[in-house]
């Protein structure tokens, strides 16, 4: 699939393509995956856009499944890193290993660990210390690994999707809020309705899995990119996400319930998220312009990992989707 992202004359030409690319890739997810079509949904927006993302959700929930199905349907190079308490940060990023280069001289050669693929199953993310965490940090970010002072860039697309369990925290390393922050959303995995489960155990017990056909390719994928950041999105929509990133921080500005419940809030990378969600959202709902929906349907995926509640939310038996939920209510929507 070739999408032209510099003619504006064929906009609704590539609107209309990427929006046939969601029913595409729909259809061919739903192959395997039952169910969880908002976690999928998700899961497709920050890929759109070039985000990374954290999936929670309990155990035998098709967390696995569902990112290697992804990966298959765009045809990227998948590696899944299994996070354990001994792992090290070597065994993900590579190490330096002395081989024989003949005549009896030796060298030190870098070979590359799993980090380099495009599509990074980092599988119980918390179950590893903060050290071996850290070592995604520079990858997330800069797209690049340093070994003995030399750097490495990353192939693109680079996306890392983490899982964490929220039910076992026997043995968890609690994710510091400088990698969170990394994350684009915080997708949730929940239980599927009974229909949905009882069609998940007849496929898994009768029959194999009909073969998935790639659909794109990585420089798709790229293009995807391209097209997502040249989608218009007006001053006030901009304005909107900003304002409901800063509502999250206590202070003297904030809303009572905030500094009441709330001990950090989000920094500038919720607004830059809430923004470029909202641009891939619009695109695959088959519009070139952003609407107030766009931004207020990804502002639980994008905050919920970004706030930190204290004490006297735990107190009150308040979850952080409510103190969400009670943000959205306390900020108007644009032209309402």
């Amino acid at each position: 699939m070739t999408v032209d992202v510099d003619a504006y004359e064929g906009e609704q030409l590539v609107v209309e393509a990427i929006h046939e690319s969601r029913v595409r890739i729909e259809r061919e997810l739903g192959k395997v995956i039952v169910g969880q079509r908002e976690a999928t949904h998700q899961l497709l927006i920050s890929l759109f856009a070039g985000g990374h993302c954290l999936i929670t959700g309990a155990p035998g929930l098709a967390k696995t499944l569902l990112v290697r199905t992804i990966a298959q349907v765009f045809d990227l190079r998948f590696q899944r890193i299994q996070f354990t308490p001994d792992l090290m940060p070597a065994d993900i990023t590579g190490t330096e290993i002395l081989e024989e280069t003949g005549e009896g001289h030796r060298r030190l050669q870098f070979v590359k660990g799993p980090i380099f693929a495009n599509v990074i199953l980092a599988d119980e993310i918390n179950r590893t210390p903060p050290k071996t965490q850290a070592a995604l940090l520079e990858a997330m970010q800069e797209h690049q690994v340093t070994a003995a002072g030399v750097r490495y860039p990353l192939e693109e697309p680079f996306f890392v999707l983490a899982t964490q369990n929220p039910i076992e925290m026997e043995g968890t390393y609690p994710l510091p809020e400088a990698q969170l922050d990394r994350f684009m959303f915080n997708v949730i995995v929940d239980y599927l309705p009974e229909d949905d489960e009882v069609a998940v155990v007849q496929q898994t017990t009768s029959r194999k899995t009909e073969p998935l056909k790639p659909l794109f390719d990585g420089h798709d994928v790229l293009r995807f990119h391209e097209v997502v950041r040249k989608v218009p999105i007006a001053e006030d929509l901009v304005r909107h996400a900003v304002r409901i990133a800063s509502a999250t921080r206590p202070g003297p500005q904030a809303p009572d319930f905030i500094n009441s419940w709330v001990s950090w809030g989000a920094g500038l990378r919720a607004a830059q998220s809430l923004v470029l969600g909202a641009k891939a959202r619009a695109l695959l709902e088959g519009r070139f312009h952003v609407t107030p929906d766009d931004i207020r349907a990804l502002v639980h995926p994008t905050l919920r990992h970004r706030i930190l509640l204290g004490y006297r939310a735990e107190a009150d038996g308040v979850a952080v989707d409510a103190v969400i939920d009670r943000l959205l209510e306390h900020i108007k929507r644009p032209h309402d």
